[in-house]
């Protein structure tokens, strides 16, 4: 891919925006423009760091996300109220489907709300490495499911924990209710000895205001799932003590517990807590990509990789208007500095235009959309998107 620079635009991030030129060479943010590097105006756009999902399970994102099962007082209840819809037809033809293609739908799901990174709490599949994959997926990680089925569902609890490298993230689903049961993890996962800096709790929910204590001063994190939290359990986490310390990112969980995308993941924070709009953004780029262990990820700094999201200017302030955005108003969301998805118009201001590209609709809006990424078998699952 040939260096540009783009003009015009406002750089957006968590620590404020800024009206500067932005460097791409071999798909990584430069610190300074290659000779002759045509440039791209985006005169009227906002750029955003490409998103970090912290937590998703790729896969489920096809599955029927029930109606029928209310609020649980934890995981384990809901799973085991869950195993009867198993026979439903809508999920059997669900299941079906290829892994590999419900993999790939998952990772468009992602693109189209603008993640570029994500974590898939589940075992590692091979339609992942595949180069053209939408979006890019932590590999170097350790996890098991949860204290209750980690023997059923991937590896168990210690096992796992001892033979992830220090440096690497461990994930595990981790006081996921609001009873005794979830409350009393925490304590549980310590005495197997797998509660350590490289520890990610994800939902928490039962943390208890000591837990989290804990939590913070082992140097553990945990991924906030919101949507999936109020669907699941009728409640959510008070996220600031986590937030203020460093110890929070933010993820989708899967559309079987009711997440839809990490858009409409961040306007659920935003109604589920006091953080700031600003404070949001900083959760799903650079504290997400932190928790990763995801170096240059989140971020508009030189040497990181060049994904970003791309919104009109409306004026007003720009972190506010991400929460008010949905996927349609987004107006590209490129990967290594290549278009992935966008709006014609916008396309056309990248050297090549339309090559590569073949036009899809969103939601109802024209758009255009990587050919290599636009996989039929895909595409076809996921809701509000066709091919032209």
């Amino acid at each position: 891919m040939l260096p540009y620079r783009i003009t015009g635009a406002t750089l957006v991030t968590a620590e404020g925006s800024s009206r500067t030129d932005l460097f791409v060479h071999g798909g990584r943010i430069a610190a300074r423009p290659s000779r002759s590097a045509p440039s791209v105006d985006l005169s009227g756009y906002l750029i955003f760091p490409g998103f970090v999902n912290a937590h998703d399970h790729l896969t489920l994102d096809s599955v029927p996300c029930p109606a029928t099962i209310g609020p649980r007082t934890n995981s384990y209840e809901w799973i085991e109220a869950f195993q009867p819809s198993f026979e439903h037809p809508d999920v059997v033809e669900a299941r079906a489907v290829d892994e590999g293609v419900r993999a790939w739908h998952g990772g468009l799901k992602n693109l189209f709300s603008g993640v570029t990174s994500v974590a898939h709490h589940d075992p590692w599949h091979p339609a992942f490495d595949d180069p053209r994959f939408p979006v890019r997926v932590l590999k170097r990680f350790g996890w098991s499911h949860s204290l209750g089925l980690g023997h059923t569902y991937g590896p168990p609890v210690g096992q796992s924990y001892a033979s992830t490298p220090s440096d690497e993230p461990w994930f595990i689903h981790l006081a996921e209710g609001t009873d005794a049961v979830a409350q009393g993890e925490l304590s549980l996962l310590e005495r197997l000895g797998a509660l350590g800096p490289n520890t990610v709790i994800v939902h928490g929910v039962g943390l208890t205001p000591s837990d989290t204590t804990r939590v913070i001063e082992r140097g553990a994190s945990v991924v906030w799932c919101p949507t999936s939290n109020r669907f699941m359990l009728g409640g959510t986490l008070s996220p600031r003590r986590l937030f203020d310390a460093g110890r929070l990112a933010l993820g989708t969980d899967s559309r079987l517990t009711g997440g839809f995308d990490m858009l409409a993941e961040l306007k659920s924070a935003g109604v589920s807590s006091d953080l700031s709009p600003r404070e949001l953004l900083r959760l799903a780029t650079t504290d997400g990509a932190r928790v990763l262990g995801l170096a240059g990820a989140g971020t508009l700094e030189p040497g990181a990789p060049a994904d970003f999201v791309v919104m009109a200017d409306e004026g007003g302030d720009p972190h506010e208007a991400l929460l008010a955005t949905s996927r349609a108003d987004l107006a590209a969301v490129l990967r290594a500095g290549e278009v992935q998805v966008a709006e014609l118009r916008v396309a056309r201001k990248f050297q090549g235009g339309r090559a590569g590209l073949i036009p899809i609709r969103l939601d109802g809006r024209p758009k255009v959309c990587r050919d290599t990424v636009a996989r039929p078998d895909a595409c076809s699952l996921e809701p509000g998107l066709e091919l032209a």
